[in-house]
């Protein structure tokens, strides 16, 4: 029952395929030669692989006794005076929001407004529509059948003479005689600070020193005054304007619409675009 019930759920080949997979023939399949290409490296390949090498060989044979040992500076940067300006309009935005009273705000209702779509969404829309009856109801009993020629493109000129410079490339690669080269010992000059250098380093230890020296009994103490700023006549007025359209759309009624008929035309072709229809 079960081997029954598995054969049934199993998908239905379609009798037209059914037919042409049964009376396939293999000999009527052609035989071809599969050319194997194998693809040289080029000279930018090689050059940096040689580089990767020779840097790999670099890093594996470091010496690590020739670092010198050097201390860390640790400094403490201190804020500037737009930081601690921003920190302190955060921290009162903070507290204004954590001691906001709710029960001063009042119930507000929200309505949900339907937006009707435009004339260009309504013709792209009719547009769709027939494009999808168009394709739906196409008869394919008025398509005619085409073969298709498969046509297997040679290599060019240019394409064989590059495969056999690549070829040359390769075996004077491979037949390298490395004998011949002679060793190269690496230099590694050390870059000394320039005077411009120096001396804004010793800028910057003055203003460290200073810092962190910096006596905060000399400060004296300011009391903040913060100011509200009113909003300004055009303020007033563009807030008044808006109030009163927001009224005129909230307000509106849509039963003072009048009821129109929308006219579809269907242009027609020219005699140039019958002309050129007809020649394509």
């Amino acid at each position: 029952m079960s081997t029954e019930a598995s054969i049934k759920d199993l998908p239905k080949v379609d009798t037209a395929l059914k037919g042409q997979l049964e009376g396939f023939s293999p000999d009527k399949l052609k035989k071809t030669d599969t050319a194997e290409k194998s693809t040289l490296p080029t000279k930018e390949d090689v050059e940096a692989e040689k580089q990767a090498k020779a840097h790999l060989e670099a890093v594996e044979g470091f010496n690590s006794a020739n670092l010198k040992h050097a201390n860390t500076q640790e400094k403490i940067v201190l804020p500037a005076k737009e930081d601690i300006e921003t920190e302190r309009t955060h921290q009162s935005i903070f507290q204004g929001v954590t001691g906001f009273d709710k029960a001063s705000m009042r119930h507000a209702e929200t309505q949900e407004k339907i937006a009707l779509p435009a004339k260009e969404d309504i013709e792209t829309e009719k547009t769709h529509q027939s494009i999808f009856q168009g394709v739906t109801a196409f008869d394919k009993s008025q398509m005619r059948h085409a073969e298709t020629e498969e046509k297997v493109a040679l290599p060019a000129k240019e394409d064989i003479e590059t495969e056999k410079a690549h070829q040359r490339l390769f075996q004077r690669i491979t037949s390298f005689d490395k004998s011949t080269m002679r060793q190269v010992s690496t230099e590694e000059k050390v870059v000394l600070p320039s005077p411009e250098d120096i001396e804004t380093e010793r800028a910057h230890q003055g203003i460290f020193q200073r810092l962190v020296s910096f006596d905060r009994s000399e400060m004296k103490h300011a009391d903040t005054k913060e100011k509200n700023v009113l909003p300004s006549k055009s303020d007033i007025d563009a807030e008044k304007g808006h109030q009163a359209l927001r009224e005129g759309i909230e307000g509106f009624n849509p039963s003072a619409l009048k009821k129109t008929e929308t006219l579809e035309k269907c242009k027609l072709p020219t005699k140039e675009e019958i002309e050129q229809e007809k020649k394509a």
